[in-house]
């Protein structure tokens, strides 16, 4: 029998990437609420409680709303897209390879919190060095990163794509979160296993989709002299046994002129990388995805798999 699957928000931009990912299944059904109807409340809360996974793709508020309209005695899961749940200890955080045992976590809860594009690409980085004992308590980590024009949703796609819209946005490349309080940011500390808020500095390109996320190292601030080669070394061990994210070698690495943002387009994938001189000083981590493959509508339907596999 085909699951039942209530995207809640379907007719936004991660919702729609969702469905299209579900097209042509025969594993799920699709309960779907016309666009006119979106704001109805009793046909939301409704279809909500008819589904056996519903999928979120709200602001937070909206999120947060939707979850209180859950019946206490049904047995709906959850996937939430917002923010509204991802540091919150009693949802399963759904970044499946973040650790060996995540992708069990995900499979068995009824609520995931679907992480952001940024964290799946910084934690990813982060993670595993802290884990292993490279990255010190009280290291200051710093987080570069642009993405693709579509992870603004809606709005910011209509300001991108129409120069005759009002508030139309002209650059080819912008930054932006310059109070250094972005919402992502306790994100990336819980799961990056961090003890100090990382200082996180976001970008927007003039191109729809793709994201590189950068986590620059002092190396000699690190500890027990650790090198490039080991730190490349830690995230092969890491990753190890999955076919999501690939982390690329240290030859490949040296052969590359520049990583293009755009190059994973379309895919649900990722990869890493480990750029810097041998024996040197510095090192820069590099996370290379697309912002709503493997950094959101992707990484919802990899959890609901994960979720109906159970």
């Amino acid at each position: 029998m085909a699951a039942k699957i209530f995207i809640d928000g379907e007719h936004g931009t991660t919702g729609l990437q969702i469905r299209t990912r579900m097209a042509g299944r025969r594993d799920v059904e699709l309960l779907s609420i016309p666009e006119a109807e979106r704001r109805n409340a009793a046909m939301r809360e409704d279809l909500l409680n008819s589904a056996d996974i519903a999928i979120l793709c709200l602001p937070d508020e909206a999120s947060r709303e939707a979850v209180s309209m859950l019946s206490g005695n049904n047995k709906v899961r959850v996937i939430d897209t917002s923010t509204a749940f991802r540091v919150d200890s009693s949802w399963a955080y759904g970044f499946a390879e973040m650790d060996k045992a995540q992708a069990e976590k995900i499979k068995s809860a009824r609520h995931v919190a679907n992480p952001g594009c940024y964290p799946t690409g910084a934690i990813a980085l982060i993670r595993p060095l802290r884990a292993a004992g490279i990255l010190p308590d009280g290291y200051p980590v710093t987080v570069n990163a642009v993405s693709g024009y579509t992870g603004g949703g809606k709005q910011l796609i209509a300001q991108m794509e129409n120069l005759h819209h009002p508030d139309a946005i002209k650059a080819n490349n912008f930054l932006y979160g310059l109070p250094l309080k972005h919402k992502h940011v306790p994100e990336m500390k819980v799961h990056g296993l961090l003890d100090r808020a990382p200082l996180f500095a976001p970008s927007v390109g003039r191109f729809p989709q793709g994201m590189i996320v950068q986590v620059p190292l002092f190396l000699e601030d690190l500890k027990n002299g650790f090198t490039r080669e080991s730190i490349h070394r830690t995230l092969v061990e890491h990753y190890a046994g999955q076919d999501i994210v690939e982390i690329v070698s240290l030859e490949e690495s040296k052969t590359l002129a520049r990583v293009d943002a755009e190059e994973l387009v379309g895919q649900d994938t990722m990869k890493l990388f480990v750029f810097g001189t041998p024996g040197g000083e510095h090192v820069n981590l590099v996370a290379l995805l697309d912002n709503l493959g493997k950094g959101a509508s992707g990484a919802a339907v990899q959890n609901m798999d994960l979720m109906l596999s159970a």
